[in-house]
């Protein structure tokens, strides 16, 4: 008889997978060679951590699940108020305020307590997306470690063991210097406490690098090429127990990540363009505050006076700016959004409750940057140019790292060229787990890299969709595998962008 399945899902945060190779990642290589590399494996958008993350775990894209943005206005809340989902303790005050609704679709880790299963999350991210990979793990008894902070973790008597075994959870490394210890610290402890014990259904193990390292030295520094070869060596050490026991134990591996990253070239300043435009704007909502600017790479707006004038006006300023990129306002029609010049923000999957008035990526393009990379973008940061970003819409941002392997998957280093993205990881699991998929769930089920499948029987096509507006063009690229819909790319052009202007540049 067959041993029941079991999943690990191992995610390298920001990882590019174009660099992925023998040299630097030799074990992530391994995997491709023994199953199946998913050769256009694509994010979401806004393509960020917390917004990737939670798309993972619902099978669902951020317009169901309600995770919008790292950080966004609740405009639920008297007075609204400006929310950072690092935080965990403000995610478990925010589902207890809300009902248990702070994502608004079921995660993987209910849908398993509910059929008796389990689900354990190792993780060395921020503690917010630490507890957004199981926001209800205390509910359930689960496990939900943090290679870092304490308040992720629970149970208390597991963290105690671990603890007790390993040595206290590990400080933070100083600024800019590689994590080593923390992914370390929670493979250890996966290998030795929570696979050794407890046996989980599926786990979850997040090696928060390299994109820490990333936004802090570059996309191919040496720093970041370190960490992105010590996570590697981590994630051999779990192959290493998967060709030795795993394997034989049912367990199927995928290998993933939440977005890639680009290089931020020319600094800008939103608010200061805002403010030459006649606005009042702000980071946080405010008496005398007419628009907030969330701070970040994903441009999100949020109006005081939400009205058609206000909108229109708004997206007029940001037309007339050369780092703009494509830009998205509630529906009008199939393509375009309320304000002239915008795309409907349905395209990318981001009408909510919680999503801003505007959303905007900065302008991206395919400029090498001083590592060889593709991929170049304005940004508004205090950081200088040179460094690692993400959130918008170009290619790089948006390709994942897809890789599984197992007995379930084709094998032998079979390249899938079939669309895939972040949202199918889930209901895959559940199909090879042999429970149902929820009806939230968006992503369908990698059916083209399974041993026993077959090739997609469903039509796959390219879309191209265009709007513009007063010499402003934008283009938004998608690709659709039967019902099931993936984002490859944004772009915008206009005469704005021939002059560039208030930008602090790379040389």
């Amino acid at each position: 008889m067959a041993r029941p399945r079991r999943i690990l899902i191992a995610s390298f945060d920001g990882l590019r997978s174009d660099l992925i190779s023998p040299e630097l990642t030799p074990n992530l290589v391994r995997l491709q060679e023994t199953g199946t590399t998913l050769a256009r494996h694509r994010t979401i958008y806004p393509s960020e951590t917390r917004t990737a993350f939670p798309s993972l775990v619902t099978g669902a894209t951020p317009n169901r699940h309600g995770l919008i943005g790292n950080k966004y206005v609740d405009r639920a809340s008297r007075p609204e108020r400006y929310l950072d989902t690092s935080d965990s303790e403000l995610l478990a005050r925010l589902d207890h305020e809300s009902g248990g609704r702070l994502m608004t679709a079921p995660t993987l880790g209910e849908i398993l307590a509910a059929a008796g299963r389990s689900l354990a999350v190792l993780s060395t991210n921020t503690p917010g997306t630490t507890r957004l990979f199981h926001h209800k793990a205390e509910a359930f008894g689960h496990v939900r470690l943090s290679g870092h902070f304490r308040e992720a973790c629970t149970p208390a008597d597991t963290l105690a063991a671990i603890e007790k075994k390993q040595g206290a959870l590990p400080p933070l490394p100083p600024r800019g210097e590689p994590d080593r210890d923390g992914q370390d610290y929670i493979t250890t402890a996966f290998l030795d406490c929570i696979e050794a014990r407890l046996k989980p259904d599926v786990t979850v193990i997040s090696y928060g690098e390299p994109d820490v390292c990333s936004h802090l030295n570059g996309t191919g520094a040496t720093k970041t090429r370190e960490i992105i070869a010590f996570c590697d060596r981590q994630f051999g050490r779990v192959l290493d127990w998967w060709d030795a026991e795993g394997r034989d134990q049912g367990v199927q591996i995928f290998a993933t990540c939440d977005h890639g990253q680009i290089t931020g070239h020319s600094r800008v300043s939103v608010l200061d363009r805002l403010r030459a435009a006649g606005f009042a704007p702000a980071h946080a909502p405010g008496v005398d505050v007419d628009v907030v600017a969330v701070p970040g790479q994903v441009g999100a707006l949020y109006l005081k006076e939400r009205n058609q004038a206000s909108l229109t006006r708004l997206v007029e300023a940001l037309l007339a700016e050369p780092w703009c990129g494509p830009i998205f306002t509630a529906a009008k029609n199939d393509v375009e959004g309320l304000a002239p010049g915008s795309f409907g923000s349905h395209l990318v999957f981001a009408e909510h409750d919680r999503a801003p008035d505007v959303y905007f990526a900065f302008r991206a393009d395919d400029s090498i940057d001083p590592f060889g990379l593709t991929g170049g973008t304005y940004y508004d940061n205090d950081r200088r140019p040179g460094l690692g970003v993400h959130g918008g819409l170009h290619p790089k941002e948006l390709t994942a790292v897809g890789l599984a392997a197992g007995s379930a998957f084709r094998q032998g280093g079979f390249v899938s060229l079939t669309p895939s993205g972040v949202c199918d990881l889930a209901p895959t699991t559940l199909y090879l787990l042999g429970l149902p998929i929820a009806a939230s769930m968006t992503g369908r089920i990698l059916s083209e890299i399974l041993a026993d499948g077959a090739p997609i029987a469903e039509p796959i096509r390219a879309e191209a969709l265009e709007t513009g507006h007063a010499g402003y063009t934008q283009m938004l690229q998608r690709v659709h595998v039967g019902s099931t819909t993936y984002i490859e790319g944004g772009w915008a052009n206009s005469a704005a962008a021939a002059a560039p202007r208030n930008a602090e540049r790379l040389n």
